[in-house]
């Protein structure tokens, strides 16, 4: 299922140049992929600090000839030069690029901050100065911090509890700021817990979801941090590509300068994920139905409770989401094992 087929013809009449940042990323690849399947032309720009070449050259098997639409920028967001040659001609910048994981952030905040902060300065002034016509950026659902409310709603947060949480957060502030003085027309878009393809199992930082098909797959057993009730409002990689599609062509006023709770609006805990993901890895490997997790303390600066109120981008923005959990984890899992 995809973004409405109204929205895509409509794109597809009218070809325009996006640049994508983190490109070689899981998020952005995904977006370089789907964007050169509907006729568009893009730039990708990554330092390949945490995306991966084989990301691409994945993209390109799967877009065909329309890979030479496609043009990768090897350069850093920290550099203002860099930033501005990526965005030049760019109608539609899709702004991607981070260091993401809020244990790496608590471990280095100085990193986290040259790049999610520093580097998202510089690709808003390259934006203005480029005259681009909508910047959509990633922003988390970490801004919501310790705020007890659930579901999070968007005018509503708390402390926040990393480095990495904070850098989010600022950015959103620069985005307003940038949007009000300069008039950069910027859309941002709070991830909540995305999973899907290509989404790295490897490396201290890894995200639940690969980390535990990686396990599975290669019969061990996957850590859970805390007692399993831990729960996260977890959205699969098309929902968030559709976000974006939208944010980049939403003719409202009202959605623009705005930022938005972009999930299934569901709260699933690290138990029932579990079960969920040996359940999928099991179609292709029945042994796996045996493995147990490991429980392990939870982790400094982590949320206990995630769950997002999608009603904002839902009316604003038409937004839908197309996949549940499950649905999700099923067409990862395929993935994975085929992989």
């Amino acid at each position: 299922m995809r973004v409405n087929e109204e929205l895509e013809k409509k794109l597809r009449s009218r070809p325009q140049k996006w640049l994508v940042t983190g490109a070689a990323g899981f998020i952005g690849s995904n977006l370089v992929e789907r964007l050169l399947k509907i006729d568009q032309h893009v730039v990708g720009l990554d330092n390949l600090s945490t995306g991966h070449r084989h990301n691409l050259i994945d993209v390109e098997k799967e877009v065909g000839p329309k890979w030479e639409r496609f043009t990768f920028i090897e350069a850093d967001i920290r550099e203002l030069e860099a930033c501005r040659k990526a965005c030049d001609g760019a109608e539609i910048i899709l702004h991607q690029a981070a260091l993401g994981s809020v244990p790496r952030s608590i471990k280095d905040p100085i990193s986290t901050a040259r790049s999610n902060i520093d580097g998202f300065i510089h690709m808003l002034v390259a934006a203005r100065d480029c005259g681009a016509r909508r910047f959509v950026y990633a922003s988390s659902s970490s801004v919501y911090g310790d705020c007890p409310d659930s579901p999070k709603i968007e005018n509503n947060i708390g402390r926040a509890l990393s480095p990495y949480a904070v850098s989010k957060y600022v950015d959103e502030l620069y985005a307003g700021v940038f949007s009000l003085t300069y008039g950069v027309e910027s859309i941002g878009l709070r991830y909540f817990n995305v999973f899907g393809k290509r989404q790295d199992p490897n490396g201290a930082y890894a995200a639940v979801i690969p980390r535990w098909m990686d396990a599975f797959l290669n019969g061990k057993q996957p850590v859970i941090y805390g007692d399993g009730k831990t729960a996260r409002d977890f959205c699969y990689i098309e929902n968030v590509i559709n976000a974006n599609l939208l944010a980049a062509t939403a003719a409202d006023p009202s959605a623009v300068d705005k930022v938005f709770n972009i999930a299934c609006g569901r709260s699933t805990s690290l138990s029932e994920l579990y079960t969920i993901i040996r359940n999928s890895v099991a179609a292709y490997k029945p042994e796996v139905l045996s493995i147990e997790p490991i429980f392990e303390g939870f982790r400094k600066g982590d949320v206990r409770h995630s769950l997002a109120d999608v009603s904002m981008a839902k009316g604003l923005l038409g937004y839908e989401p197309a996949f549940n959990v499950e649905q999700g984890i099923e067409k990862t899992a395929e993935w994975y094992v085929k992989r």
